[in-house]
């Protein structure tokens, strides 16, 4: 794999929107129990493309067929990979014919950002 440089985009210009997160304590055992297989089933450079690639379709939605021919892999191992993601709740899908049609899960996305908003600022005290 490759080592790339990430750009550093700064949050605090103009015109530049920020909220807090929804998630401003600290998470209990129990959620993040939950939530580790979501951010582990999107820790594979392959999935978190397709996760990337069936949320950026036209539509909100894209056959299989499409996903395969994005990828330098077998069918068998791309369907693997999409089942890691379907029974981590991270997408849904139904059966139209001979294809099988995938749309992401907006409500998981949704809590799991949450989690990696950024936090608001502390206040500063003046000394």
């Amino acid at each position: 794999m490759s080592k790339q440089e990430l750009p550093i985009i700064d949050a605090s210009g103009p015109g530049t929107a920020c909220c807090a997160p929804l998630a401003c304590k600290p998470l209990s055992e129990t959620e993040a129990a939950e939530l580790a297989p979501l951010f582990k089933a999107i820790a594979d450079p392959v999935r978190l493309r397709l996760l990337s690639l069936i949320a950026c379709h036209e539509g909100g939605e894209t056959c299989v067929c499409d996903l395969t021919a994005a990828f330098d892999l077998t069918p068998p191992t791309i369907s693997h990979h999409l089942k890691v993601l379907k029974q981590a709740g991270l997408i849904d899908s139904e059966r139209r014919g001979t294809w099988v049609y995938y749309w992401i899960n907006p409500e998981v996305l949704t809590r799991m950002s949450a989690l990696i908003s950024p936090a608001s600022p502390a206040p500063t005290g003046t000394a």
